[in-house]
């Protein structure tokens, strides 16, 4: 819970759930498709960001990956 409060903690959660809704878009379309409002919408619109920004995504999730590394 103490994720949430922490700045490096959220932006950690919010790649791995962009990354992890991506993943499950490029296996499943029809999952994430079909469910584009209400609360799966998220995951749809997290999805759509992943594929869109999928270069900066990556080297964000480079950048936290090294930065627990060092840490």
């Amino acid at each position: 819970m103490t994720a949430i409060f922490k700045f490096d903690g959220l932006l950690l959660i919010l790649l791995l759930l962009i990354c992890t809704s991506t993943y499950i878009r490029a296996q499943f379309p029809t999952l994430l498709d079909k469910n584009k409002h209400g609360f799966l919408g998220a995951f749809w619109k997290l999805a759509r960001i992943g594929e869109r920004l999928s270069p900066y995504v990556a080297l964000a999730c480079i950048v936290m990956a090294i930065k627990t590394l060092v840490h």
